[in-house]
């Protein structure tokens, strides 16, 4: 393939990675899914994905994954596209959720690599191409390495990439040279998965963006890559730098984003209730700390 081309990402832009709010006692909570979904869009993400690494996918079942899935259709309609993690560390389950997903309504599909048993490289290009070829929406692959123990190689995105239903990649990799070997070599679009990396990516060529920290600050991500379409570079790094202190304390503080993420949203009173174990919830004091770093940016 050839370099990457202009034409608009398959999920839009400025994606959401929701967190799956759930009840006090732990239910799910559909009405609250809605709601929430129903402000980010309005808030300016223009894709979302449910049931990702901040959606808590690993606690969820697989009624709960569709049931979420047609709940945010009927609360946001066509206005943002929506991407259903369906990544297990069984090829089979994995084909069943894309199965399901694209039934319940999903746009896309999120597919994180195999974890857990560490497939070589092989195997994990099998993985992908088996799920790519059983449903028919678009695929990104989730390349996390961190959490899967395995990487998906940039040679093998790239011969991945030859699938017409493989369209996308969320970066985590922590590799940026290798994300732009693969962009100067394919027409994937790629999503910055780590949100440090927002501007970053994007001005390299990649799509926008796969966020855990817009689940709390949607309308302030979205204003740096419209300052960079609009041609303010400046004003897209200086939008970028404001929001470094919160996205280190929501990420690189030692929780998951899922525990960050829902202890902002619960103290500012919107859905997202209690993280299911193992998971614990925040302490009082790094609650404070992200209400501080959330005030100093939606003051300013």
């Amino acid at each position: 393939m050839t370099t990457a081309s202009a034409s608009a990402p398959p999920f839009g832009r400025a994606l959401c990675a929701m967190i799956t709010p759930f009840t006090e006692t732990g239910a799910l909570d559909l009405a609250g899914a809605q709601r929430l979904a129903d402000r980010l869009v309005d808030e300016g993400c223009d894709g979302l994905v449910l049931s990702g690494t901040t959606g808590e996918s690993p606690t969820t079942t697989d009624a709960e994954k569709a049931d979420l899935i047609r709940a945010v259709r009927e609360a946001v309609g066509d206005r943002p596209s929506i991407v259903a993690g369906v990544g297990t560390s069984d090829t089979r389950h994995t084909v069943e959720l894309a199965l399901a997903a694209e039934k319940a309504g999903a746009d896309g599909l999120l597919v994180v690599t195999p974890y857990y048993s560490k497939p070589p490289q092989d195997a994990v290009e099998a993985h992908f191409r088996e799920v790519a070829d059983a449903a028919g929406l678009p695929l990104a692959l989730y390349d996390i390495p961190g959490r899967t123990g395995t990487r998906i190689e940039p040679e093998t995105v790239i011969r991945l990439a030859e699938h017409p239903r493989i369209v996308a990649v969320k970066d985590c990799s922590y590799d940026f040279l290798g994300t732009q070997k693969v962009l100067s070599r394919t027409e994937l679009a790629y999503y910055a998965g780590c949100d440090e990396h927002n501007l970053a990516l994007y001005a390299v060529g990649g799509a926008g963006y796969v966020s855990t920290v817009s689940n709390v600050i949607p309308r302030h991500l979205r204003s740096v890559l419209d300052a960079f379409d609009a041609g303010d570079t400046a004003g897209a790094a200086r939008r970028q730098q404001l929001a470094t202190p919160l996205i280190e304390l929501m990420m690189s503080a030692g929780l998951p984003g899922a525990v960050t993420a829902k202890a902002v949203l619960n103290e500012l009173g919107l859905p997202a209730g209690p993280v299911r174990a193992p998971l614990r919830p925040a302490d009082r004091a790094t609650v404070d700390g992200l209400l501080a770093a959330y005030g100093a940016l939606t003051d300013g």
